[in-house]
């Protein structure tokens, strides 16, 4: 997948010791296990490198004319189209004749383009600087041909190092008219154009991602040689026929159907052919799924739902007698016995009635008391309001109490008429004794006195003659 698909940021083919799930930075990686041992003769030793370019989205084959031994992640610059290119070393020594074996390409084919140095700081700085314009290039590419009106899908873009040539990777149904096109890139782009048809397989192998299985997919990892699928792999499988769930991210049948499907025949070839159908009493039974794994042959019967998992060598048994004209009576189909242990269904019990909730109910009034002395706790920010209130109303009430006590029946004041000028005020305050003056204390008519303060208690019942009173 690359960098960018790395857990830890530092994948193994940045040489930093760190971990990738494809073993480097390059799509379809190859880990080269002769890479440690010694060889005999260096005359014999293979000439010819294995360069991968753009991250592994494409691979070719160079001869190493050079005196110099590359290691796998160096880069070279190779011969490109009217000018060079640059990729990096996937694979050296010996695993590289196996490959060209694979590939049917000879060793010594002159048309096989050299390398021609190490790549140097100039070479590299060409690189990125190329590679910077692919991403606007593949977007008004895009644009362009959707101007155009084909139907085609423009997957990606891939510039040589020097910028002279530009490979245009695209996908279609049926076959396109890009005359129009190839010069509208050439006008813009300044570049060679090649157009290079590719399949809906190749594209998800450059575009990548993760399958239903949770890993990468094969295609952008190792698998490079794309084989037909059918639905014919899943039924031997005894996969049900689901296009959803059979179909990966390209939109065909998945690749790896294919993987286990030499298993699924060899295994199948213990199994009799011709058996989809046996004769019966009851009427044709017919063949449903065969089991590889327990070496059984499920039947169903017309008007029954109940399937009969039967032994190969009874089915045998059960064709030999139909070629016979024989019906059987019965299929006799095996028990099918679980190997897991049947677990014991808990017993319940009738508790209603028997199980207390005291405790319960004893921690609810717990918690109910405690937050009731919680609020009572808790000052209120009006009670200083309330305290002046109340302490009014108490210096009230004790004035209150204070006139009563005065006007009591010791109180000649109020028992005996008043025979002075101003009997007919009403006595608002009691009369304070005479403090050692020879007359009555002088009376204001200007009003009633008024009461600023509480009064004074009561000393007691007085025996001395009123101030009021005559002589």
């Amino acid at each position: 997948m690359g960098c960018g698909s790395c857990g830890t940021g530092t994948p193994n083919g940045c040489k930093s010791n760190g971990g990738c799930s494809t073993g480097g930075c390059n799509r379809l990686n190859v880990h080269d296990w002769l890479r440690d041992l010694p060889m005999d003769d260096a005359a014999t030793q293979c000439k010819v490198v294995e360069v991968s370019f753009k991250q592994g989205s494409r691979k070719e084959f160079f001869k190493n004319t050079t005196l110099q031994n590359f290691e796998k992640g160096d880069y070279v610059t190779v011969e490109g189209v009217n000018g060079f290119d640059l990729g990096e070393i996937a694979l050296t020594g010996e695993l590289v004749r196996l490959q060209l074996k694979k590939r049917g390409t000879d060793e010594f084919s002159p048309e096989m383009k050299k390398i021609l140095r190490p790549s140097n700081e100039r070479d590299l700085e060409t690189y990125h600087i190329s590679k910077s314009r692919e991403a606007a290039m593949l977007a008004r590419s895009r644009a362009a041909a959707r101007d155009l009106r084909l139907e085609m899908k423009l997957s990606e873009v891939e510039l040589q190092a020097d910028g002279k040539k530009g490979t245009f990777f695209y996908t279609a149904d049926d076959r396109i008219d890009f005359r129009e096109l190839i010069r509208t890139f050439a006008g813009e782009f300044k570049v060679k154009v090649e157009m290079r048809q590719i399949g809906i397989r190749q594209e998800a192998a450059k575009v990548g991602g993760i399958g239903s299985c949770g890993r990468e997919l094969c295609c952008s990892t190792w698998l490079h040689d794309f084989k037909s699928v059918n639905t014919t792999a899943a039924r031997y499988q005894n996969l049900s026929i689901n296009q959803t769930k059979l179909s990966g991210q390209c939109g065909r049948l998945k690749c790896c159907l294919n993987f286990e499907l030499d298993t699924y025949l060899d295994a199948l070839q213990a199994f009799p052919d011709y058996a989809d159908t046996l004769q019966t009493v009851m009427g044709q039974a017919f063949l449903i799924k065969k089991d590889i794994f327990k070496n059984l042959m499920w039947y169903t019967l017309p008007n029954n739902t109940k399937h009969f998992p039967l032994t190969i060598d009874r089915v045998v048994e059960i064709k030999q007698l139909n070629k016979q004209g024989i019906a059987v009576e019965e299929l006799q189909a095996i028990e099918l016995i679980s190997g897991k242990p049947k677990e014991v269904e808990p017993s319940f019990v009738d508790v209603v009635g028997q199980i207390s909730l005291r405790t319960l109910e004893k921690n609810d009034r717990r918690r109910r008391d405690q937050q009731r002395n919680n609020n009572d706790r808790r000052p209120n920010p009006n009670d200083r309001f309330n305290d002046r209130g109340n302490d009014r109303n108490n210096d009230r009430s004790q004035d209150r109490n204070n006139n009563n006590r005065s006007a009591g029946p010791n109180n000649r004041q109020n028992n005996e008429p008043n025979n002075g000028p101003n009997n007919n005020r009403p006595n608002s305050h009691f009369n304070r004794p005479n403090q050692g003056g020879n007359g009555p204390r002088p009376n204001n008519n200007n009003g009633p006195r008024p009461n600023n303060g509480p009064s004074r208690p009561n000393q007691g019942p007085s025996n001395a003659p009123s101030n009021n009173e005559p002589a």
